[in-house]
């Protein structure tokens, strides 16, 4: 019997057009050779957008309050944060779950201010609402910076994590910081299963806006339960066209299931499962959509026997292992339990 993994093998077969010669559009043999921006500016294509957006609304203003220093920020994400069974329960029948008060104002406004320097360093001075129709990506941006280690590796999160996968531990995959500018159209339906070259559905996306997310800026949007990508095993995917954001929209919409689209408050933090079938709208707003996204996986998964293109730059994130070898290069510490000397 195909597994999730093997039938999500068998459907998520595209590639971008990157000097590669394929006899089809259905082809993802072969790994992916440009650069993460590269993956997201292609990935983005594939969604069904309308026409382009001429007038923005005004995004809410960021609060106007003290900033905590590192020290009080690095506490607060050491401090656990308490899940009821209800909320595990719900995560394991959806696949997703949204949880308010993860980070508190403080804490998420450094970071903004943090991926926004970051941003800058790369894209430039527009890199905050002034470059349009984008969608901009960062990773690996922890391992050199003590604060962003601390959110990216931080307890509190990690510990949800496990406690969401009912898993004794878990590993970094990466992370990833994602702008989707002013005007910047769809993110397609999609599951992560096929980004993750791991052998195992024990991971799960930590999604942390660095903002308030109205309805106007796109908020990450979820199907349920959890089981819903079933019903698309069936919708072929393509590497060049929308057909299969379409598709999947079609075949929800005949089948009446079930999206949770609503705002993100500030230091509301959304958990999804590699399973878990997400989009989200186009960012109608002046403002940067900026998210810290962080996936953790269980220890001990080791890498598939045959990772495709559509798994990116996966060996950045994974140095010096190989396909079917335990995913655990120096880059991927266990963040949940934390270690007894304190090192990850």
């Amino acid at each position: 019997m195909q597994g999730p993994r093997d039938m999500a093998a068998a459907r998520h077969t595209g590639r971008p057009d990157t000097g590669t010669d394929i006899s089809s559009d259905t082809d993802i043999s072969g790994a992916w050779d440009a650069d993460n921006q590269a993956w997201w500016d292609w990935y983005v294509s594939l969604a069904d957008n309308e026409g382009e957006i001429t007038t923005f609304e005004v995004a809410p203003p960021l609060p106007d309050i003290p900033l905590p220093d590192d020290a009080t920020v690095m506490a607060e994400l050491a401090e656990p944060y308490v899940l009821t069974d209800a909320d595990i329960t719900f995560f394991q029948a959806n696949g997703f779950i949204k949880l308010k008060d993860v980070f508190s104002p403080g804490a998420v406004l450094r970071l903004r201010a943090l991926l926004i320097e970051r941003l800058t360093a790369v894209f430039g001075a527009g890199a905050d609402g002034g470059v349009r129709d984008r969608f901009l990506s960062l990773e690996m941006i922890w391992t050199d910076h003590p604060l962003l280690r601390a959110y990216v590796v931080s307890p509190r999160v990690a510990k949800i994590c496990a406690e969401l996968l009912r898993v004794p531990a878990v590993r970094l995959y990466h992370d990833n910081v994602l702008s989707k500018q002013p005007g910047c159209g769809r993110t397609p339906w999609h599951f992560d299963d096929h980004h993750f070259p791991l052998d195992t559905n024990d991971v799960v996306t930590a999604w942390a806006p660095a903002q308030a997310i109205p309805l106007a800026m796109g908020p990450l949007a979820f199907a349920y339960p959890l089981d819903v990508h079933r019903l698309v095993d069936a919708v072929a995917f393509e590497k060049s066209s929308t057909s299969y954001d379409k598709g999947v929209a079609k075949v929800f919409a005949e089948n009446r299931v079930a999206v949770d689209e609503t705002p993100f408050e500030l230091g509301e933090v959304s958990f999804h499962h590699n399973l878990s079938f997400h989009t989200a709208a186009r960012n109608r707003t002046d403002q940067s959509r900026i998210v810290m996204a962080n996936t953790y996986y269980a220890d001990g998964a080791r890498i598939v026997g045959a990772p495709t293109m559509v798994s990116g730059d996966w060996q950045k994130f994974m140095p010096g292992v190989g396909p079917g070898e335990v995913a655990a290069s120096p880059l991927n510490p266990i963040c949940w339990p934390v270690p007894l000397d304190g090192a990850q």
